[in-house]
């Protein structure tokens, strides 16, 4: 009824302000709206996103649901492929209903059959980076609480390196590969070909409930090593939602090439069985082949990240740009002066920013279009979820609180750290493993005694009613599309022998997206910089986008009164070689050394001239 009268006022109200903003509000509120029933409906039911997928089979079983490059599956065909991919890993006798199975693949076909065979059998699924190595790779296999393995053919080198470990704790390791070359892994190919088609019963999952895990997202966090996003069913069920509320239609076709171990990957794969449309996936992201690409299969809607929509735009220009299907893009991160670029080169596309976190309890959605922001702040967005912007002390890595104890909320205009309520309607699941970290998301006492909110870790601003994303707090920073923990990446530094401490921090480069990676280090006593060295280890260590691109050698390095790191000063003064007297060092990937840092090296990284 409540919603009944507020549509009735909306006529009213946009026919005394034709110019405002209050119908989009409205059908927003009323779409979010529609999505918590939904919600509700299901979960009342124990009605889990496989279940969705069932139907959606039987409804429709000869519509494509998967494109990749010349092949097609349809609907039955990713039914049967799953059904054989969980018939297989049961079968092998190393793995039974309710164990967590860790995928180390890329985006391929057999991803999504394996991530739909392991949900028909009640197991969740580890979604691992396939960039990372060693250490990483090792933490986040752990964290998980993986029993097997899952791996792609050319990743065997990276899980030869940590399977010593991994036959320690009886971990079975399966390989994607016609021939399997790693002594103690099976041929999992091998086993899916013999593995039956049937149907799986549905009481391989009977145990499985809506708060039940369907599987781990990592994400860097705001500290410390990557952690493992508890994602429930009902929270899959939220991502899969998410293109209604975009405004993806069932006639749609979404092109995908956003990794899948990603959560924006996997609401592309997972919300089409929401929404029985057909997905597009590419292996890996190509400038040169994207529009094409979306000829080919007449695309409709895209994701981007931010470095997307940067790269398509420089890209050559072609007479046929604006040649296309596609009218709806949805993604986060893109500037506002690539955003009009974008628009304007490649046509009238509806671009929706979103705002969320894997783990997070709490999202916007720009669906008015304007132009830099990541959402509305509307008294009926407020009503149906509570959050706030809280003043934060960058330097002290905390919120402000009055005399009283509890949390100030910032002006309009001024950033403020992003909280939201953690309630039942709104949980926070929190990481597998690592109650420390988990409890580090959880803020207490914020507006009252008792209550608990979520620490978003961003800064965000209100202006017009408008959100706009401010900086990202804490250890972390985002460059390619990919979330760095400077905690992680200082660890690593730290273990070469030339290097006493490290302070990592990202700093700004015009006309890129993010920030790029920079070490404050200072040296141990005797010792001299070995740039080569410190060249030959990050490359071995950490994946390339975690590669510090900047060093600067300081003989002490600063920390607050509780020995933590001063950042703020740093990331102000940046890279300049002008404004900077204590030596700096960029990282040559041609020469494979860290060479110093001249004013024709910075000239040229300002400029465009070096790409990073």
């Amino acid at each position: 009824m409540l919603i009944l009268l507020l549509l009735a006022a909306v006529g009213f109200f946009v026919f005394l302000f034709p110019r405002s903003y209050f119908f989009q509000d409205c059908q927003h509120v009323l779409t979010r709206w529609k999505i918590k029933q939904r919600i509700q409906a299901v979960m009342q039911t124990n009605y889990v996103l496989v279940d969705q997928f069932a139907d959606t089979v039987k409804a429709q079983p000869h519509k494509p649901y998967l494109r990749y490059k010349d092949e097609t599956f349809t609907y039955l065909d990713a039914d049967e492929l799953s059904n054989k991919a969980a018939r297989a890993l049961l079968q092998s006798g190393r793995v039974k209903g309710g164990d967590t199975v860790a995928l180390f693949i890329g985006n391929e076909p057999t991803f999504l059959w394996l991530w739909f065979g392991l949900q028909k059998i009640g197991c969740p699924a580890a979604l691992l980076n396939y960039n990372i190595r060693s250490k990483s790779l090792l933490h986040c296999f752990k964290c998980s609480g993986a029993r097997a393995l899952v791996a792609a053919e050319e990743l065997q080198d990276a899980v030869e390196e940590i399977l010593p470990s991994l036959l320690e704790q009886q971990v079975s390791v399966f390989i994607l590969a016609n021939r399997c070359k790693i002594k103690d892994a099976e041929n999992f190919k091998d086993k899916m070909s013999k593995a039956s088609s049937e149907p799986i019963p549905k009481d391989m999952r009977s145990h499985v409930t809506m708060r039940s895990p369907v599987g781990y997202i990592y994400t860097s966090g705001t500290t410390g090593l990557p952690k493992a996003a508890v994602v429930t069913q009902t929270k899959l069920w939220m991502y899969s939602l998410f293109q209604q509320l975009g405004g993806v239609k069932q006639s749609d076709v979404i092109y995908v090439s956003l990794p899948l171990y990603h959560s924006a990957g996997l609401i592309g794969a997972s919300g089409a069985v929401e929404r029985g449309i057909t997905v597009v996936l590419r292996s890996k992201f190509s400038s040169s082949q994207f529009w094409d690409d979306c000829r080919k299969y007449n695309v409709t809607v895209i994701q981007y990240i931010g470095e997307i929509m940067r790269y398509l735009c420089n890209t050559p220009k072609r007479p046929n740009d604006q040649i296309h299907k596609v009218r709806l893009a949805i993604g986060n991160g893109v500037r506002e002066d690539v955003w009009r670029d974008f628009i304007s080169r490649f046509g009238n596309i509806d671009i929706r920013e979103f705002y969320g976190a894997t783990e997070g309890n709490f999202s916007l959605l720009n669906y008015s279009g304007k132009i830099g922001a990541i959402g509305r702040d509307t008294f009926m967005h407020r009503w149906l979820f509570k959050y706030a912007l809280v003043k934060y002390d960058v330097d002290e890595e905390k919120p402000v609180r009055d005399s009283s104890g509890f949390c100030v909320e910032a002006d309009r205009g001024e950033p403020g750290l992003l909280v939201t309520e953690i309630t039942l309607r709104t949980p926070f699941s929190g990481y597998a493993g690592d109650p420390q970290q988990t409890e580090k998301k959880r803020l207490h006492n914020v507006f009252k005694t008792g209550d608990m909110y979520f620490n978003t870790g961003d800064l965000l601003r209100i202006e017009d009613d408008f959100f706009y994303f401010q900086d990202r707090v804490g250890d972390t920073f985002r460059w390619k599309g990919e979330n760095v923990a400077t905690t992680e990446v200082a660890d690593v530094i730290t273990l070469v022998d030339c290097i006493k401490e490290v302070n990592v921090y990202g700093v700004e480069v015009p006309g890129l997206e993010g920030r790029v990676g920079m070490a404050a280090i200072s040296l141990s006593d005797g010792q001299q910089f070995d740039s080569k060295g410190v060249f030959k280890h990050v490359e071995k260590f950490l994946p390339t986008y975690a590669r510090p691109r900047f060093l600067r050698i300081q003989d002490t390095l600063e920390v607050t009164g509780t020995f933590k790191h001063m950042k703020t000063k740093l990331v102000q003064e940046g890279f300049n070689p002008d404004q900077i007297t204590a030596p700096l060092y960029f990282m040559d990937e041609k020469l494979q050394d860290y060479v110093s840092l001249k004013k024709d090296i910075f000239d040229a990284v300002i400029s465009g001239k070096i790409k990073i």
